[in-house]
C-alpha cells in the first residue's frame, strides 16, 4: 500500500516524494541516529533540514509534529496497517523503524530487552549527561566561574564512559550483534571530539570505546548518514 504524507508541516517543508518516510532533522548526535537507521535498514526516505533555531523548531508547522520542539521527527505515510504515523523522540523512532523492517532489534525476547536496556541507557544517561557536559565545557556554561556544574558533568561523563568500556570488553557491539543500541550510543561518543572534551575525560586512555567508535564510523551506511540532512554551508 502506498499512501501520501498529509500533515501541516509540509507547508513549511514540502514533500517532494510524499510516498516516502519524511525525516525532519539536523545532524546532531540525536538527529543522525535516525538517518543512520534509515540508511542501515535500506528504507526510502526524504530528509528535511530543520535547524535548531527557534524560527524552525518553534514554528507552528514543526510544533504540529513535535510539541516538544526537538529534532528528529518522522512521518511514515505507510505506517501500521497502512496508515500514516507521526513520531518524535529518537529512541521511539529507532524502535519503530526496527520493528517495521525486522532489522537490528532481535526477536529473541532476552536479546530484545537487553538491546532496549542499552538504548534507554543512552536516552536517559549518555545523551543528557554528555549534552550538559558540552554546555558547561564548551558553550555558554564554560564562562561560569563556579566549576561545580562543569565538574559534575565531567565526572558523570567519565563514569558513563567507564560503563561502556567495561561493556565492550571482548565485544564488537553493545549487544553482541550490531543493533539500534549502537546507532544511539556511538554518535554521542563521537560528539566528545566536537566538545573538545576527550582529554579532560581521559578518552584516549581507554581501549574499547575508541575502537568501537572507529568501527562504527567505518560502516558505509554510517559514513553516508552522518551528515544527513546536510548542514548549511
Amino acid at each position: 500500500m502506498s499512501n501520501t504524507v498529509n500533515h501541516p508541516i509540509t507547508k513549511r517543508w514540502p514533500a517532494q516524494f510524499p510516498e516516502k518516510i519524511q525525516l525532519y532533522s539536523f545532524p546532531t548526535p540525536n538527529g543522525v541516529k535516525v538517518s543512520i537507521a534509515l540508511e542501515e535498514m535500506g528504507l526510502d526516505y526524504e530528509p528535511h533540514l530543520v535547524t535548531l533555531s527557534d524560527s524552525d523548531v518553534k514554528s507552528p508547522e514543526f510544533l504540529a509534529l513535535n510539541p516538544n520542539n526537538k529534532i528528529p521527527a518522522i512521518i511514515d505515510p505507510n505506517g501500521p496497517d497502512g496508515t500514516q504515523i507521526e513520531l518524535f523522540e529518537s529512541g521511539a523512532i529507532l524502535i519503530y523503524l526496527a520493528e517495521k523492517t525486522g532489522k537490528f532489534l532481535s526477536t529473541d525476547s532476552k536479546t530484545r530487552y537487553e538491546t532496549l536496556q542499552w538504548l534507554m541507557f543512552q536516552m536517559g544517561g549518555v545523551g543528557p549527561m554528555f549534552g550538559q557536559l558540552g554546555f558547561f565545557y564548551k558553550f555558554a556554561g564554560a564562562k561560569m566561574e563556579d566549576p561545580t556544574a562543569r565538574n559534575r558533568y565531567i565526572n558523570e561523563a567519565k563514569r558513563l564512559l567507564n560503563v561502556l568500556e567495561q561493556r565492550l570488553e571482548g565485544r564488537d557491539w553493545i549487544v553482541d550483534s550490531y543493533s539500534i543500541a549502537d546507532m544511539a550510543i556511538a554518535p554521542w561518543l563521537n560528539a566528545l571530539d566536537f566538545y573538545g572534551a576527550k582529554e579532560v575525560l581521559g578518552y584516549n586512555d581507554l581501549k574499547n570505546v575508541p575502537a568501537y567508535v572507529k568501527r562504527f564510523y567505518a560502516r558505509p551506511a554510517v559514513a553516508k548518514a552522518k551528515n544527513i540532512p546536510p548542514r548549511p554551508e
